[in-house]
């Protein structure tokens, strides 16, 4: 498969994993909103054959999001570079420098004994109360950011699991997964810093990895931050050693 084929089938599969409630598309632009503070469903997004230069949308983009109370904020990709020069010109600084991170489904290390008799994870189709509870708490989100959450995963609209790893009653390890297009994606993975070290980070992407491969996905993809280095370690650990294309944001300097 061509590469940046491969590349847009992540980024397409990506979006779906994480759905904002509120999209629209602007001469060739994604228009992205969700409130709360998580860059990525907050965004202006460049699409597959869609515009490269956003200078002819930044009055309207600048003014839809105003309206929303929100600043306007641009992912550049790696695979669509012409976009950084322009919005630098247009007064748009750089942040939140991100990978994606991929492997052929053949490529992973998932575990064998990962089963809940096995002591591993346990994995449901919807995001229960239990579980949507512990990823609040574990991800230390307030009760807005929390509800904006649960309605993105509600959102879902292609095959999803949710994975979970508890030790007694309490949940220490927790992730979820999609499918799209043939691709798996692993999203949200966060681990009780108080239980870290004990393998539960592993075991739920295992999980998930395995379901990804029982769903027909062809490889499974992930975004991570660059300079996250422990979560990057255990994504390769784990078999993540391909990295397609990066992105980082561009948002509007204040003044």
């Amino acid at each position: 498969m061509d590469f940046t084929e491969l590349c847009w089938r992540a980024e397409e599969a990506c979006m779906a994993a994480w759905p904002a409630p509120r999209e629209m598309l602007l001469d060739g632009w994604l228009l992205r909103a969700a409130g709360g503070g998580v860059r990525r469903p907050n965004s202006v997004n460049p699409i597959r054959g869609g515009a490269r230069d956003p200078s002819a949308v930044l009055p309207a983009v600048e003014a839809i999001y105003g309206a929303l109370g929100q600043a306007a904020l641009f992912r550049v990709l790696s695979i669509t570079p012409e976009m950084d020069a322009v919005l630098e010109d247009h007064g748009y600084a750089a942040e939140g420098a991100t990978l994606t991170l991929y492997n052929d489904i053949a490529g992973f290390a998932i575990p064998s004994d990962n089963s809940v008799a096995d002591g591993g994870a346990e994995l449901a189709v919807i995001p229960g109360a239990a579980w949507l509870e512990a990823r609040s708490e574990l991800s230390r989100v307030a009760a807005a950011e929390a509800r904006i959450f649960e309605t993105t995963v509600n959102s879902i609209m292609v095959p999803r699991a949710f994975a979970a790893r508890r030790e007694g009653e309490k949940i220490a390890a927790l992730a979820y997964g999609v499918v799209c297009n043939g691709l798996g994606v692993i999203e949200s993975v966060v681990t009780d810093e108080t239980r870290r070290r004990r393998g539960y980070g592993r075991q739920v992407v295992g999980r998930l990895l395995q379901w990804a491969k029982d769903e027909g996905a062809e490889g499974v993809c992930l975004q991570v931050v660059t300079d996250n280095e422990a979560a990057r370690g255990l994504y390769r650990s784990l078999g993540f050693t391909t990295e397609l294309h990066s992105y980082h944001y561009r948002r509007k300097s204040p003044g």
